[in-house]
């Protein structure tokens, strides 16, 4: 058979030395196929030459990526022509990658892909190019908070001698400068992300597996690829309420865009969703009621976290109903009738002038993709099982993000699109470790954690110790006038190492990345005590917490040690 050549430029990433450069020549020179090799560490380009019977141009690509410490990060040009629109790359429908969805791990996902030179097709339905976070949920939703925030500071002083006039809120612009931010970063963090893209085409439409090679798309056109990445992400879980779907509820998709202010809002569920919807409206001067079929608002953390959000949440004149379950909507005119399961086991009537607004959970976003046609497992909630890989049961499917089995954040989901790119296409395969995940609810107090809590730590039968500083004890708070909440760290006390970290304080998030970094590697509860922390910051916390785990910080100086 006669050889048929091909020329691609790589750009190659770790060269520092001609010593790099010969490398990369010598072992890719021995490989069955390539014609030749020149590489140049000084540009970071290498030109090879090779037989397209043998070899493609992602094998070339893999070839340098398993030499060494080197990868490439882009495939600069191919002899023939500079591909602008990847379903023209060979005239069919065929890529080298499928990625379904068009959130953050999908994006993150062609971002991967065309560092290293892969034809890629995006196929995006439902939400906007973006997916949850820039559109409904991630930006909108924190906008907003900081909006009520201004407000809130504008009619509450921590401090006796200065008393705040009120505030005037418009609150048609508020939703419309929200829009605008979110068009903004929408187009600015992704759409203008990838407009250059040679390798990539994006097609609005729906999926639906055919095999596990083939995708059909809005039933009409079939599309091929060697790997393909699920990242349809998640959606509002709608419970089966009888009048319900009659009744015309919102969920966050629907009620951030509503430009006239609601008049009241009875919130279904108290997880994070809930909750930053019900500080936030309620501090935009929307009578707020949160409905809850737990005990109480975010049963996922400890009592303690929970009873300080709860105070401050009722001290705000948010109604909170635990253990309160909805059996029955009905309309009433303008009034919508919430038939309610007490407590004691009665039953009531709530009227909801207003809104009602569903945060009762997500669910992954699987249904109507054929997935039973290429028989990918599921977990028992309809997620996709996938490992630390992001690989699934089918050997060439991925997935990544929301849809999947794995905590259901934007910065994890951006993580695992990429690492689901670099696994389905090298054999440096990478792993993802949530251990030391650090994470955020943006109330008011912020609650925020990373690793385990003293629940999980017994339930994994760890060793374990627990600190707790009240913020009263914290300069920083008694400064502001503000000491609500508290800090509270877990050791291993056979290792002395942190294990976790819980958070609840004003802007606490803050000081939870330093807390993941000292799970991740392994610092100590002495190396916290004794670090440096410039006094009179939040962050000093995070020494007195440590010193708390053998002595009474109520008895120490300012400057503690």
């Amino acid at each position: 058979m006669p050889v048929n050549k091909e020329t691609v430029t790589l750009k190659i990433n770790g060269m520092t030395c001609s010593g790099c450069s010969s490398h990369i020549e010598k072992d890719l020179n021995i490989k069955d196929g390539i014609v030749s090799s020149t590489v140049n560490h000084e540009t970071g380009k290498g030109e090879f030459v090779y037989d397209t019977n043998k070899l493609s141009n992602q094998d070339v690509i893999n070839a340098v990526n398993n030499v060494g410490n080197y990868s490439v990060i882009e495939d600069i040009e191919k002899e023939d022509c500079c591909v602008t629109n990847a379903k023209d790359y060979d005239g069919t429908n065929k890529f080298d990658l499928i990625v379904i969805g068009g959130g953050s791990a999908a994006f993150s996902a062609a971002i991967k892909a065309e560092s290293i030179g892969l034809t890629t097709l995006m196929v995006n339905d439902g939400l906007d190019f973006g997916g949850t976070c820039v559109n409904v949920g991630c930006v909108p939703s924190k906008n907003l908070i900081r909006a009520a925030e201004t407000a809130y500071h504008a009619t509450h002083s921590n401090f006796k001698g200065i008393k705040p006039k009120g505030v005037e809120i418009d609150f048609t612009q508020i939703i419309k400068d929200k829009k605008a931010l979110v068009a903004t970063l929408q187009q600015q963090k992704y759409l203008d992300v990838v407009k250059d893209f040679k390798n990539l085409t994006m097609l609005k439409g729906w999926a639906e597996f055919v095999d596990n090679n083939t995708i059909l798309v809005d039933g009409k056109d079939t599309y091929t690829a060697t790997n393909i990445i699920i990242a349809t992400g998640a959606t509002t879980n709608i419970p089966n309420i009888e009048g319900l779907n009659k009744v015309g509820y919102l969920t966050n998709v629907s009620l951030f865009d509503l430009e006239e202010k609601p008049k009241s809002l009875t919130i279904m569920g108290a997880g994070y969703i809930g909750l930053e919807i019900a500080m936030a409206y309620n501090r935009l001067g929307v009578k707020v009621r949160i409905i809850e079929f737990t005990d109480r608002p975010l049963r996922s953390q400890t009592n303690d976290i929970t009873d300080v959000l709860e105070t401050q949440m009722k001290s705000e004149g948010i109604e909170i109903l635990p253990n309160f379950r909805a059996i029955k909507f009905e309309k009433d005119g303008d009034n919508t009738i919430i038939h309610c399961k007490c407590p004691d086991g009665s039953t009531t009537q709530i009227i909801e002038e207003g809104h009602i607004v569903v945060a009762t959970g997500t669910k992954p976003n699987t249904s109507k993709l054929g997935l039973e046609n290429i028989d990918l497992k599921l977990t028992e909630k309809g997620h996709i099982l996938v490992n630390e890989k992001m690989e699934t049961n089918v050997s060439n499917i991925y997935a990544a993000g929301d849809v999947t089995n794995t905590p259901p954040f934007v910065y994890t989901a951006a993580k695992e699109g990429s690492t689901a790119v670099n696994n389905a296409f090298s054999l440096s395969k990478e792993t993802v470790d949530y251990t030391s995940l650090p994470w955020v609810v943006f109330t008011d107090p912020q609650i925020a954690g990373a690793g385990m809590d003293e629940v999980e730590a017994e339930k994994a039968s760890i060793p374990f110790e627990v600190s707790k500083l009240d913020l009263i004890h914290v300069p920083r708070a008694l400064a502001a006038q503000d000491t609500r909440g508290f800090i509270k760290l877990i050791r291993n006390p056979e290792t002395d190492k942190l294990i976790g970290a819980r958070v609840i304080a004003p802007e606490g998030g803050e000081l939870i990345q330093q807390l993941s970094m000292a799970i991740k590697f392994g610092i100590t509860i002495k190396d916290l005590a004794e670090s440096f922390y410039p006094y009179l910051t939040l962050g000093e916390s995070i020494k007195l917490a440590a010193i708390t785990f053998g002595k009474d910080v109520s008895k120490l100086s300012c400057c503690a040690s």
